[in-house]
């Protein structure tokens, strides 16, 4: 099965769009579950997060710098938390990489190989031939930095730039390059940030049939339904909606994985509502 083919079934399952991050702060862990700083406490921490969800999710997407600030011990929970993770739910590493020639297939090795991530996020700043390793892997996905949520995302993505003709901001560019790379490759998703929801509609029109992976709901700001609305696809999904503070650290005594529960429960029927209306 194809990358989107198995989003499409995870998500069909669940009765979700919600994707989870699992985004260990060491400020923020249990402290019942052992040293903030030990890579192990991670590990625990993660398990409990990831069986109290599964039912519940499309996708996880564990970012890369939280376990890399842990040294060695960090990288082999991020990968032991991977095989924890049942292998019908994708796996987004969030890793926003890019790099030239060999380097590129290096890290798709390590990512897509070595790792077992079933896709990994991207800046297309490089150009294609920087992300063709990637892009090119049939069975996994890519999913293209297009409108980050951040305030300062507009430094650069908002810059009004001329391409074959036509004026528009630079996202939009990074939008339309993308579409071509999924009619060439079939592996292209995007990322939108839920703080600019004109933005995301924007690309969805540009889009129509690409996953959008969209962090920014809750701590971030980005508004719930005008999110969804802006950005469901023709049949009414295509969306992949990250929350992480908001779920995984719902609670923090001994019942933290109850919390986070509820808290995916709540967030999922309030994505699912905001689909239907």
């Amino acid at each position: 099965m194809s990358f989107r083919e198995r989003l499409r079934a995870a998500s069909e399952r669940s009765g979700s769009l919600l994707c989870v991050g699992l985004d260990p702060d060491p400020a923020r862990l249990p402290t019942h579950l052992g040293p903030a700083d030990d890579a192990r406490t991670v590990l625990a921490f993660n398990r409990a997060i990831i069986e109290s969800t599964t039912d519940l999710v499309c996708a996880y997407k564990p970012n890369l710098g939280f376990y890399l600030a842990y040294g060695p011990a960090g990288v082999e929970a991020l990968i032991e938390t991977r095989r924890l993770i049942p292998p019908e739910i994708p796996v987004i590493l969030d890793a926003k990489v890019g790099d030239l020639g060999n380097t590129s297939v290096a890290y798709a090795r390590a990512y897509f190989d070595a790792w077992n991530f079933d896709a990994v996020t991207v800046h297309p700043y490089m150009g294609e031939d920087s992300l063709e390793p990637f892009l090119s892997r049939s069975d996994r996905a890519v999913f293209v930095l297009v409108k980050t949520s951040n305030p300062g995302s507009g430094d650069l993505q908002d810059l009004p730039v001329t391409d074959e003709g036509t004026t528009e901001p630079l996202y939009l560019r990074v939008a339309e390059r993308a579409r071509r790379w999924q009619g060439r490759y079939g592996t292209c998703g995007l990322v939108v940030g839920a703080t600019y929801p004109r933005q995301l509609a924007e690309v969805r029109e540009r889009c129509p049939d690409l996953p959008i992976l969209v962090p920014g709901v809750g701590a971030q700001g980005g508004d719930l339904t005008t999110t969804v609305q802006a950005g469901l696809d023709p049949a009414g999904g295509g969306l992949l909606i990250n929350a992480a503070r908001g779920v995984i650290y719902a609670g923090t005594g001994p019942d933290f994985a109850q919390a986070a529960r509820r808290a995916a429960i709540e967030l999922r029927d309030a994505i699912n509502q905001a689909r239907q209306s």
